[in-house]
């Protein structure tokens, strides 16, 4: 990829560090380490392939064609896992009360985690922190696969979206009565502003499903909690310092990228973003790339949104365009990655980060849900009129055509074919009964995000107590609080209608 001649005809005009910044072989010293998706299989519109589009082909510029700095870690004294890229050092596992199970018992609500990290002192340390968000989605790996939308009882094969031989993982504690994707993890990260009218919001990273979204800090008046994951190093991470080229490029000095300043000042679908970027010539360079979705949310700027500082997430050293959301209020854009977001069925779905409100559809009413600097989910190509409600349990908007801000620089490859990497999956059986509360739960959200999951081959699926029978580890007909785990312990005195130490299946509370 590096072309000398290239170098003569626009050194003269870039300044040395722009020159440097804009070829991947040379190379720098950052404090921000982008780490790879870990994704290298190609994929279409729908399904992965075997081989890799070439510039006839449309899809050329993917995330799996793209290769940048390799996930690494090293296992540190079986309490611990160091990035080896990043330089932080992470606690192994979020089996937090230590009773050698990971489930909802180990979830803590924001103040709790903040008072966890203050007083650990694993490894000698005291500097433990909990991240902040692009501290803890630089752990995020996208060869994982979203289980949303499973369809039957039985065992699945999932591939969660962290590396599971290094870290303790879990998904959502189904025996508890929560959902298989209730695998959210804190980030020490406010929303700037607030979601679903008013909540005061935080960050958070699930790394079963594979999006970061804002979570309310409260629910039905009960905190919120989460799986937590401490950090210590590097406090210059995740800390962009820009420079502004004065030819249409702005370089991140503390990653080694380099960046579009403006925008495509139009909407596109995926096919068309990916060639967009592979089409590009700006400052004299021919090697952008539209970026993988670690690289895209590299330069969120969590101290902005449109609500308080009356601009997209984004510093201001960009420029970005304005549009309108589907409240007709003034706003800023979702913008394509590379990076195909993987589901079990399918491979239908690319990345995007939300530089403005991450808008949802909820009692009749378009508000932002998720918050700005989220990252989900759309299909790569469609109408989506065809979603005028939006989808899933927030009614999330769909954008089939979103905004392209392309990148170049970092020490990113392009591999026409990248070597596959694989990594053993964990496999979760469903029994009908965990399956229908993962459902009820997950409202309208089905089969590829799209579809009403309350029902299976067009009936709805019927819950028992057998969730009852699994808490009543001494089978006397009753649940102590030793017992039950998840919404069950949380609301025990208010289940416990008649206050005598036990909840009796009679007291259950009757799901739909």
């Amino acid at each position: 990829m590096f072309n000398k001649d290239l170098l003569t005809t626009i050194g003269p005009l870039l300044p040395l560090g722009a020159v440097l910044l804009s070829f991947p072989n040379i190379a720098q010293s950052e404090s921000y380490a982008i780490v790879d998706t870990n994704q290298t299989l190609c994929v279409g519109l729908s399904s992965t392939s075997k081989s890799c589009p070439n510039q006839s082909n449309q899809g050329l510029g993917q995330d799996a064609q793209y290769q940048g700095i390799q996930p690494s870690y090293t296992l540190v004294e079986q309490t611990m896992v160091l990035d080896n890229n990043t330089q932080l050092t992470w606690t192994q596992t979020t089996d937090i009360n230590a009773d050698g199970v990971i489930d909802s018992r180990d979830k803590l609500s924001y103040n709790e985690a903040m008072q966890y990290a203050n007083n650990l002192r694993l490894g000698g340390h005291s500097d433990w922190r909990i991240p902040s968000i692009k501290e803890l989605y630089s752990l995020i790996l996208f060869d994982g696969q979203d289980p949303s939308g499973l369809n039957g009882a039985g065992s699945y094969s999932i591939m969660p979206f962290i590396d599971h031989r290094y870290f303790g993982f879990n998904s959502g504690d189904i025996n508890a009565g929560e959902r298989l994707i209730d695998s959210q993890y804190l980030s020490s990260t406010k929303y700037v502003s607030t979601t679903m009218n008013g909540e005061e919001t935080i960050f958070g990273v699930n790394f079963i499903d594979g999006r970061i979204k804002g979570y309310g800090a409260s629910k039905r008046g009960k905190d919120k909690t989460f799986y937590v994951l401490a950090v210590r190093g590097n406090n210059n991470y995740g800390i962009n310092d820009f420079s502004d080229n004065k030819n249409g490029v702005i370089s991140d000095l503390a990653t080694g990228l380099q960046w579009q300043q403006s925008d495509s000042e139009q909407a596109m679908n995926w096919p068309q973003a990916l060639g967009y970027c592979e089409s590009l010539n700006l400052a004299g360079n021919k090697q952008w790339r539209l970026p993988n979705v670690k690289e895209l949310q590299s330069i969120v700027d969590y101290s902005r949104s449109p609500d308080t500082s009356s601009s997209a997430a984004l510093d201001p050293i960009f420029n970005s365009s304005s549009m309108l959301n589907e409240a007709g209020q003034t706003d800023y854009p979702n913008y394509w990655s590379s990076t195909t977001h993987l589901n079990l069925n399918s491979a239908k779905n690319a990345a995007y980060v939300a530089f403005g409100r991450s808008m949802g559809q909820m009692q009749g009413q378009w508000i932002d849900v998720h918050g700005a600097g989220s990252q989900r989910s759309d299909p790569k190509t469609g109408d989506a009129s065809k979603y005028p409600n939006g989808h899933g349990p927030q009614g999330d908007a769909v954008r089939i055509d979103n905004y392209v801000r392309c990148v170049s620089g970092g020490g990113v490859e392009f591999e026409q074919q990248a070597n596959e990497i694989s990594r053993e999956s964990k496999i979760y059986t469903l029994s009908a009964d965990q399956l229908s509360m993962d459902q009820a739960s997950n409202g309208k959200m089905g089969k590829n995000g799209d579809k009403d999951k309350n029902r299976q081959n067009g009936k709805p699926l019927k819950a028992s107590n057998d969730i009852f029978s699994q808490m009543d580890r001494n089978k006397d007909g009753k649940l102590s609080k030793s017992e039950v785990k998840g919404p069950l312990a949380k609301d025990f005195d208010r289940i416990d209608r008649n206050s005598d130490g036990f909840i009796s299946q009679d007291e259950l509370p009757k799901r739909p």
